[in-house]
């Protein structure tokens, strides 16, 4: 190998060494340490927090009346439309009054000939009572006499309730609306021959302003909601509000209140139905429908929320959080939670109010670990987010 040759390959080897200690020294100056770690922190702290549920429900009319004939007859007029609003007393059928009429004739006739005969038999009665006081007639006439007139006065009255029982049953010929409400469909069409003792109704009338909303809850969460009232925990307001979600998903616009809850438990569900009372002046309800209803069962003068993005589970499933100490290093610790409300977990113990809980940058911490926290602001920008692509274009320029 020649000397030049020689000379080549030591002058590479050591440049070599050198790109090497480069490389090396930049991955130890990486691995400097960089000081406390920046965090966002919440600060605990105790408020007023109102309780709600979500429970299933049905709507069921404010309402509802079935339409039924009391007589027998043929139906010769329908007089409504159906779908209609229909008031009270609005005549709905009109079934053939021919009989009827003449049922009340004849005790009309029957109530004259009864008023007739009385005066007879009272004239009767006043003379052998003068009769008798001069020992004229016998004693056993006289008191004949008093049993007839007395008879036709019966009669009399006998009559006069045939005759209104005959005029009640000529005035249902007419059938009118028990109620005010919306009607439905007639099942029985003109022609038809009805009676009063039929099982089907002829239609049926519901009164959907406003409208119930009946909800099952479960009776042991009512018990406990019952006790932490009762306990002083929460506090509640005599008219509680509730919301709606329909169907669809959306929102109902109006707001009901509650009314009671049924004082027996479905031994099949073990869940009671709470009813509560929703206005429906534009008739978007409508009885049998499958709603979702937010109640607010009340409110924890002293509760303590936490957000969600904070929590994490250990390995036993328990919820935790990051702290920052008061020496500004991590703690851990493992916090009790009832429920979810939005974005938060209400804590009922396991933090205190005042302490600093990591809410961003917490992803590598460790406990004991130094931190440098500030308050968070959710509407912040999270650090090393990408600049919009046109602000980026225009620092490259």
């Amino acid at each position: 190998m020649s000397s030049n040759r020689l000379m080549g390959c030591m002058l590479a080897s050591s440049a070599l060494l050198a790109l090497t200690a480069c490389g090396d020294g930049g991955k130890q100056q990486q691995q400097a340490p960089q000081g406390p770690a920046p965090v966002g922190y919440v600060v605990v702290r105790e408020e007023p927090v109102t309780l709600t549920t979500e429970l299933p429900g049905r709507t069921a009319a404010f309402e509802t009346s079935e339409v039924r004939p009391q007589v027998n007859g043929l139906i010769l007029d329908r007089l409504f439309v159906e779908g209609d609003v229909v008031r009270k007393g609005q005549p709905l059928y009109r079934i053939d009054p021919a009989p009827y009429q003449a049922q009340a004739a004849s005790a009309r006739a029957a109530l004259t000939r009864a008023q007739s005969s009385i005066a007879s038999s009272a004239a009767l009665a006043r003379r052998y009572g003068e009769l008798v006081k001069i020992n004229a007639i016998a004693r056993q006439e006289f008191e004949n006499a008093q049993t007839t007139a007395a008879q036709s006065r019966a009669d009399v009255a006998a009559q006069q309730a045939a005759l209104r029982t005959a005029e009640i049953d000529l005035g249902r010929t007419t059938i009118r609306a028990p109620i005010t409400g919306r009607i439905g469909r007639s099942v029985f069409t003109t022609g038809a021959l009805v009676s009063a003792s039929q099982a089907n109704a002829l239609a049926t009338i519901q009164r959907l302003d406003p409208i119930y909303v009946d909800i099952q809850e479960s009776s042991a969460d009512l018990l406990k909601l019952r006790q932490q009232i009762l306990s002083g925990q929460l506090t509640r307001d005599g008219n509680a509000r509730v919301k709606l979600k329909l169907e669809d998903g959306s929102e109902y616009g109006a707001q009901g209140t509650l009314r009671f809850a049924d004082v027996t438990v479905d031994p099949t569900t073990g869940s009671q139905v709470i009813r509560a009372l929703f206005p429906n002046p534009n008739g978007l309800l409508l009885p049998g429908m499958f709603v979702r209803a937010s109640l607010v069962e009340g409110t924890q003068e002293k509760g303590m929320l936490v957000p969600q993005r904070a929590v994490s589970r250990d390995e036993k499933g328990l919820a935790t959080v990051m702290v920052v100490g008061p020496d500004n290093k991590v703690q851990v610790r493992t916090l009790q939670t009832t429920r979810a409300l939005g974005e938060n977990w209400l804590v009922t113990s396991g933090i205190k109010p005042g302490d600093k809980i990591i809410v961003e940058g917490g992803m590598m911490l460790r406990p004991g670990m130094p931190v440098q926290g500030k308050l968070w602001n959710p509407n912040a920008k999270p650090a090393g987010a990408a600049p919009p692509q046109g602000h980026a274009q225009a620092q490259a320029k």
